[in-house]
């Protein structure tokens, strides 16, 4: 049981560690709303994976082509939607973005969206987490429950600690907290035009 948790666990922190649209989502809000107020958006893949869970559970490997390339469209131009949104509180300097405060469910479910739109969820689940959670089920249930406490427990840890550092650091002053959400908007333009990109040219 030991190693399907350290196996969770060590690939949630690989998955946390890369910059994507999900992480980029995450910084915005620590700088705009604060830690306290942006927290309840790391608990988001915790909502989000379900539906990815179950679909690559009873079809593993076997998710048509056009329905990648239709997630990364849909995908792309939600995550433009987001560097919009942060564009305006980059010009304002974070203010009118704040001042339209999300209520915690909100933020979880638009933090879900994020997530469940990115492809990335649905390759990670299909080439990696899928056949260990498979496997491990097979072996004994606990194998399987270990393998997501360890993924789920470290994934959401490094979420709370992503949101924590951003907000840290747009404490400094309206400078850093400007720059900050500046890069936070260029990654979600950046983001939703690779989506863009790489739905249509299939």
């Amino acid at each position: 049981m030991l190693t399907y948790l350290i196996l969770g666990m060590t690939y949630a922190f690989a998955a946390a560690a890369q910059p994507g649209p999900f992480q980029a989502y995450l910084i915005s809000q620590g700088v705009c709303r604060g830690w306290r107020r942006a927290l309840p958006a790391a608990f988001a893949p915790l909502l989000s994976d379900a539906p990815a869970i179950v679909l690559v559970v009873l079809v593993l490997s076997r998710v048509p082509a056009w329905f990648t390339r239709g997630l990364r469209l849909t995908g792309g131009l939600f995550l433009l939607y987001l560097a919009f949104s942060a564009a305006r509180a980059w010009r304002a300097y974070g203010l009118q973005f704040a001042s339209q405060d999300l209520s915690p469910r909100q933020s979880i479910l638009r933090a879900a969206l994020v997530n469940v739109l990115n492809p990335n969820l649905y390759i990670g689940w299909s080439l990696v987490m899928g056949p260990l959670l498979l496997r491990g089920w097979r072996e004994t249930p606990a194998h399987g429950i270990a393998l997501l406490a360890g993924f789920y427990g470290v994934l959401v840890s490094c979420s709370a600690g992503i949101i924590a550092l951003s907000a840290t650091a747009g404490s400094f002053g309206p400078r850093v907290s400007r720059a900050l959400m500046g890069l936070a908007a260029a990654a979600l333009g950046c983001c939703g035009c690779y989506l863009l990109w790489s739905g249509i040219g299939g």
